[in-house]
């Protein structure tokens, strides 16, 4: 089906009819009807869309919109949209899942069967153009006052060296008072380690941690002290070697908690696929690419709501659709963390959510092969990081990461106009400052690099969800070559939490999500997720003719040399490949922009050198532009980067 566009044109251009209706207002109406028709008047001028760019705004129809939790832009050019049960606890219990494919160059979108709650899991594109998503929503908060069970985690141990133990939902446990609990989810309890020999040996206990809760709701299940507890239907030996200890059973708040699953969606047959399950449950976790085609998988929420220690970090083989134990490291929730050209990760201390505000928010560089972590100080308003943007400046080579906004743990109302920038490429990194954002204070900004070497940022708000309806109808360019701001046309739509921007092989950018705690100023009212779909078309679009790409192969190995066809080649200045985006919750860790060397011209076209370091460049799909001396981009043309 086709999207419809909505905008003020036609209810603007009404004619005589419309001014007869303006003489009988009286003169506040009539003087801010004015300024809207004036406002659209300068917004619509050609001189105005050649300096600051222009908005469109997509209105889907009732029965497709969703809400916009994760975006990804995938090597078809559609744009896979997934809400999962999208924040809304009636779609989690009627178990409506849902994702969208939007195509941006047709203007026609379709449902996808969803067969997992992805919402506020983590995703990534791998080598094949496949988009791995892993994580999800098992259960959904309770807040304090909402809690009628008392409940809590606990941990099930199995003192038998000699065999696992499967326990399936609902088992049930009992406190030494008789009270009883039941397990929200099977597990299986591994077996005990043995060591040792004779009066020196060591059996250490199997252990594996569920979320239970009373089978009688009210207080008087409540426990406030450590205890262990017997399981329900279990006998002699078995009785004795296997049972549950908790520290506490409480009526407190709840947290969200993860699932294992993970899912391989096919661009193809546009449908998702299931792949081995994670070891660990994640919701908010981080997948970052690595050069060999595998993906890391940090941090998040567990199956019992508490966030993952660090001794749970996993990687995936898409050779193999498995996963393995990667080196111990502990991160807040949504970690932004990059691949580095040197191989390292880079976590730049941007998060989303969740985590001690004293533990893992320092930056650094992590060493997967020997585990090592260099901090990388300078970062200004380190404690106002959470929900800060960050992103690998182009051209990816400078290996430059910039932390823009953010603002204090949790439902904090702070936030900060501060922008920093690590050098990673120096011999000791650091943070140097970078200009504070033009509109101020601001968290939940989305910055997406674009063909022409500048960084685009968007939306956000100044306070927590964009409460006291403090939305910033802003929007702003970055120019690393200057390391200036300029101001760019300003959106309609505000966008603060789970709000998406990403880059359409066109050159132009959409803007997706949004999720205010509340729609009015005191905090009454609640929020109303934003469904609507912007696009911004940047000033580079209205600069006349743009260079073309005639043809380029659909390969390209790392440190080989490519032909690609263009009418214009001595007018062509720069060529790169831009990764495409995977971006939620301000983060994207995969957008990357890789300068090309142009070694030869043709009468019609260019030889383009590709870098050979996959830590640089990983293999997968990317978005080739050339960009012309007047800095106009091309429109993309897709290529796979093999090893």
């Amino acid at each position: 089906m086709k999207i419809r566009t909505a905008g003020r044109t036609r209810r603007l251009a009404l004619g005589s009819t419309l001014a007869l209706t303006v003489a009988g207002m009286n003169a506040p109406a009539v003087l801010g009807f004015a300024n809207e028709r004036y406002h659209h008047y300068v917004i619509n001028r050609p001189a105005y869309k050649a300096e600051y760019g222009h908005w469109q705004t997509l209105v889907l129809p009732a029965e497709f919109r969703i809400n916009a939790i994760h975006s990804a832009l995938l090597r078809t050019g559609k744009v896979l949209i997934i809400a999962g049960s999208g924040n809304n606890r009636r779609n989690f219990d009627a178990g409506t899942f849902k994702s969208l494919l939007w195509d941006p160059a047709a203007n026609t979108y379709k449902a996808v069967p969803t067969p997992a709650d992805m919402f506020c899991g983590g995703h990534t594109a791998l080598p094949d153009g496949r988009m791995l998503v892993a994580g999800g929503t098992r259960r959904y908060e309770a807040l304090d006052g909402a809690v009628k069970k008392a409940a809590g985690t606990m941990r099930v141990r199995n003192e038998n060296p000699d065999a696992s133990r499967s326990l399936p939902r609902g088992t049930v446990f009992h406190a030494p008072n008789g009270r009883a609990y039941v397990s929200t989810a099977d597990l299986t309890v591994p077996a005990a380690t043995k060591t040792g020999s004779g009066a020196a040996t060591v059996v250490k206990a199997g252990e594996v941690k569920v979320f239970v809760e009373a089978v009688a709701p009210g207080p008087d299940s409540v426990l406030n002290s450590p205890a262990q507890y017997t399981i329900e239907g279990l006998t002699g030996l078995d009785a004795r070697n296997l049972y549950g200890t908790a520290e506490r059973m409480t009526l407190e708040k709840q947290d969200y908690q993860g699932i294992r699953a993970a899912f391989e969606f096919n661009p193809d047959t546009e449908m998702y696929e299931q792949v081995t399950d994670m070891a660990y449950a994640r919701w908010y976790p981080t997948l970052t690419g690595l050069g060999d085609g595998r993906v890391v998988t940090v941090s998040g929420l567990d199956d019992t709501g508490q966030i993952l220690s660090g001794h749970d970090n996993e990687i995936y083989d898409p050779a193999s659709r498995t996963w393995s134990k990667a080196p111990d490291r502990y991160f807040p929730t949504y970690p932004s963390i990059f691949l580095t050209a040197s191989g390292k990760l880079f976590y730049s201390g941007s998060n989303a959510g969740y985590g001690p505000a004293d533990q893992g928010r320092e930056p650094g560089l992590w060493d997967l092969a020997d585990n090592s972590f260099q901090p990388v100080p300078g970062l200004r308003d380190p404690q106002l990081a959470e929900t800060s943007s960050s992103v690998l400046l182009p051209p990816a080579q400078a290996q430059k990461v910039m932390v823009l906004g953010g603002g204090g743990v949790g439902e904090s109302p702070l936030s900060t106009a501060r922008t920093d920038i690590a050098d990673l490429a120096a011999a000791k990194p650091a943070f140097t400052p970078g200009p504070d954002l033009p509109a101020g204070g601001t968290r939940y900004l989305n910055s997406v690099i674009l063909p022409d070497d500048t960084v685009f940022t968007t939306g956000g708000s100044r306070d927590y969800r964009g409460k006291h309806r403090s939305d910033l109808l802003k929007a702003q360019t970055y120019h690393p070559a200057t390391n200036t701001f300029t101001t760019a046309a300003e959106p309609a739509v505000g966008r603060n939490y789970h709000a998406e921007a990403l880059l359409l092989p066109d050159g132009r950018v959409a803007v997706l999500g949004s999720d205010p705690l509340f729609n009015d100023r005191a905090g009454t009212e609640p929020g109303t997720f934003e469904q609507r779909i912007e696009i911004y078309s940047p000033p580079y679009l209205f600069h006349g003719d743009r260079p073309r790409l005639t043809g380029a192969p659909a390969v390209a190995k790392l440190g080989g040399t490519v032909p690609v066809n263009t009418p214009t080649p001595g007018g062509i200045a720069t060529a790169k490949l831009l990764r495409p985006s995977s971006v939620t919750h301000a983060t994207d860790v995969e957008q990357r922009s890789v300068a090309l060397d142009i070694t030869a011209r043709s009468a019609d076209g260019l030889s383009l050198t590709l870098p050979a370091n996959s830590s640089l460049l990983p293999p997968g799909w990317y978005l080739l532009f050339v960009t012309d001396t007047a800095g106009t981009p091309s429109e993309a043309r897709w290529i796979r980067v093999t090893p």
